[in-house]
Formats: C-alpha cells, sequence, structure tokens
C-alpha cells in the first residue's frame, strides 16, 4: 500500500511540474525520455549507446538526443556516465568489493577505464574517494 501511495504522490507532483523545468523527473513525463531513463536505470552497466538506446524505446537517435538533453538537461550518455558514478560511490562506500569489480559492475571493462571515468566525474580516483570517505566515518 505504501508503494502505491508513493507513486501516486510522485505522479501527482510530476504532474504540478513548471513546463521548463529540467532533470530526471521532468524527463519521466516524456513516454520515450520516461523509457529511457528506465532503461539506463535497469542496465547501468549495459554498453548503451545512443542508437541502441533509441531502439530501445522505439525513436530516432536524433529525436531521443533532442528531447532527452532538453527534458533531462544533460545528454542520454553524460546522464548515465553520472549515474553510473552515483551507483559506483555507494558501492564503494558501502562494500568491500575491489574497484575493478564496482567498475565493473556499473559497465567499464577496465579498472583502469572505471578509474579515469571515476575521476573525472568526482574529482579523485575511486581508491582515493573510498579511502577518504571511510576515514571520515570511523573519525
Amino acid at each position: 500500500l505504501s508503494e502505491l501511495m508513493f507513486v501516486d504522490v510522485v505522479r501527482r507532483y510530476l504532474e504540478t511540474l513548471p513546463v521548463d523545468r529540467t532533470g530526471w523527473l521532468a524527463g519521466l513525463r516524456d513516454a520515450f525520455v520516461g523509457r529511457a531513463l528506465t532503461a539506463l536505470h535497469r542496465s547501468p552497466a549495459r554498453d548503451w549507446t545512443l542508437e541502441a538506446l533509441a531502439r530501445e524505446v522505439g525513436i530516432s537517435r536524433s529525436v531521443l538526443s533532442e528531447r532527452f538533453t532538453h527534458l533531462v538537461g544533460q545528454p542520454a550518455m553524460q546522464y548515465l556516465t553520472s549515474w553510473r558514478m552515483q551507483l559506483a560511490a555507494s558501492q564503494l562506500q558501502s562494500g568491500m568489493d575491489t574497484v575493478a569489480t564496482v567498475g565493473e559492475r556499473v559497465g567499464y571493462e577496465s579498472e583502469a577505464a572505471f578509474s579515469r571515468a571515476f575521476k573525472k566525474v568526482v574529482g579523485t580516483p575511486p581508491s582515493e574517494w573510498r579511502r577518504r570517505r571511510n576515514g571520515n566515518r570511523l573519525a
């Protein structure tokens, strides 16, 4: 029952969002962008391309790119990278898996590729980020 209430509250909130509002919630209002967001969240480690994502949701690549960027506020692949880094940060902070394992889980074929992407988005390599976070928890 609580899940149904939550879904209803979110649906009602989406209906009240201003038309010019951007972000993933705004993207959910659009049938195609909403399906794209769902696909990215369901399978973040999949080897996504804009073409594969467009095919998944049944729309052309150019239309998806334009709609996604307009509604969410960033291109789909940039959004995917941000989502992957959020997932990775959560796993790095809460688990004991290696950096390579976390990177593989969020869609990177090598530890080096994951570390470069993480550092580019977060500003710190994942192993250093984890050390700092875990050190702050112990302090």
